[in-house]
């Protein structure tokens, strides 16, 4: 009992002492005047003017939609300008890298005095080589230096001159020029191969073998450079140390020449042409155009060793002499 009583004494002593405290919290905070409260519509500056806005259809409280304005229509939207689109980068233009020619073959053509074709190869695969020449007809063999050049003359057969050039493996290259000159010169030419040898003449003024007048390979009264030919003049053509070696002779005349000019073509008898067939062709000038005739010639036997055979009349005809 008596154990009870104290702790009812101890529990009410306590609850008398939180409500004391409680009284002093409720008597502090009574002493305090409370904070005027404003009520939830009103505002603190009344609004000078009032506008209606028309209702949406927005169903959000008056809190969102201060937070948070309301998306317009899509019809109420401005339309979006087109923006105009970039213009693309400009990019550099791709560098087209030539590719170098492991062989290039450039040949040139230029017109001489005296109707004679300038003739330029350069081909540097084609150093030291034998190449042949073609032109109207004319056909001889060359050499091209250590660097695959070739520098040579050509006596033009037509005024519209084509000349081809062909290598050792079967490829070429071509050119033309114009020759104008050539319309006032007349042209006779004998070409070979090897060692079917003939030597050509233009007997001027009625001259003979070794005469003044006697225009040939010996004597070919060749014009300086730079002055026109007086008279007719002789061109020897080909590269005798090429293998297979053709070879040509070209004898040039004025057109409307006064002097008496007689075409001979002899073949001496040797030891490499006696007692067989020589085979050459003639090329003749006449209207703008080539005459091509083929040409035979039986040798005498090799006794005859140190003589000639001499064809004369080749323009217009052609008659064998054995002198």
């Amino acid at each position: 009992m008596a154990v009870d009583m104290k702790r009812r004494l101890i529990r009410g002593g306590a609850v008398i002492a939180i409500a004391l405290g409680a009284g002093q919290l409720v008597q502090g905070m009574s002493d305090k005047k409370p904070a005027p409260r404003v009520a939830e519509g009103q505002l603190s500056q009344k609004p000078t003017k009032l506008e209606r806005v028309a209702a949406t259809d927005v169903t959000a409280k008056p809190e969102a939609m201060l937070a948070k304005p309301a998306t317009p229509k899509a019809a109420e939207l401005p339309a979006p300008v087109a923006k105009a689109a970039p213009a693309p980068e400009a990019k550099p233009a791709p560098i087209e890298v030539a590719k170098a020619d492991a062989c290039p073959v450039t040949l040139e053509l230029a017109n001489s005095e005296n109707a004679l074709i300038a003739v330029t190869l350069i081909s540097p695969c084609h150093a030291n080589e034998r190449v042949v020449l073609k032109h109207a007809g004319l056909t001889i063999s060359a050499k091209t230096t250590l660097t695959g050049a070739l520098f040579t003359d050509l006596p033009a057969l037509e005024q519209d001159a084509s000349v081809e050039v062909m290598f050792k493996d079967n490829t070429s290259v071509q050119a033309s020029v114009a020759v104008p000159e050539l319309a006032s010169l007349r042209r006779f030419a004998v070409q070979w191969q090897q060692d079917d040898a003939f030597q050509l003449h233009g007997f001027e003024d009625a001259s003979d073998f070794g005469g003044a007048g006697d225009v040939s390979a010996a004597t070919p009264h060749q014009p300086a450079a730079g002055v026109p030919a007086k008279g007719g003049f002789l061109t020897v053509l080909g590269e005798v140390s090429t293998d297979l070696p053709m070879l040509a002779q070209v004898y040039t005349y004025p057109k409307d020449s006064k002097a008496n000019a007689e075409i001979v073509i002899e073949a001496a008898v040797t030891d490499a042409t006696c007692g067989r067939e020589l085979l050459g062709q003639t090329l003749q000038t006449a209207n703008g155009a080539v005459k091509i005739t083929d040409m035979s010639l039986a040798m005498p036997e090799c006794d005859a060793v140190g003589d000639y055979l001499v064809l004369k009349n080749l323009v217009p005809d052609m008659t064998i002499a054995a002198n």
